[in-house]
């Protein structure tokens, strides 16, 4: 009898399929500020269900350490600009969902993105990078949009 690897794992109690970690507003600011990476929010606010905040509620945590190893690799000022709030376009790997964030378009970061990572099709018209990470960076012309697959290391 052939088992499949879900299957042979929840047999033998060896480990289990957890869904990634998920952090709170206050953890994944503290993180971020930790590593000195900026977050602004034009409503200055963090209510997940207001457009005009900026929230990290639910955040992945890989989602969080890759923008804390965007800004260690970069070695440039960081700012992000959208986090988990409504507003944005839904999906499996949605803002909503954890996976992406907004970053302010500056030269340092500019310059990395199209510097270090590969050019990839264009999304929705828009200039697109993949690192080898897998983890891809979207030009949307007045932000950056990462989605980030994993924490970039």
């Amino acid at each position: 009898m052939k088992l499949s690897l879900f299957a042979l794992v929840a047999a033998t109690g060896l480990g289990t399929f957890a869904e990634a970690k998920k952090l709170s507003h206050s953890q994944a600011t503290a993180k971020l500020s930790a590593a000195g990476v900026k977050w602004m929010s034009s409503g200055g606010c963090s209510d997940r269900n207001r457009p005009t905040c900026t929230s990290f509620t639910n955040v992945r945590e890989e989602t969080i350490n890759g923008a804390i190893t965007l800004k260690r690799a970069c070695g440039c000022a960081l700012t992000i600009t959208g986090g988990t709030e409504t507003g944005h376009a839904s999906g499996t790997y949605s803002h909503w969902n954890g996976y992406k964030l907004d970053f302010k378009k500056a030269s340092g970061i500019n310059n990395y993105i199209t510097s270090t990572f590969t050019r990839i099709a264009d999304r929705g018209g828009y200039p697109a990078y993949k690192a080898k990470s897998g983890n891809i960076y979207v030009n949307e012309g007045n932000h950056w949009d990462v989605t980030f697959y994993t924490d970039g290391r």
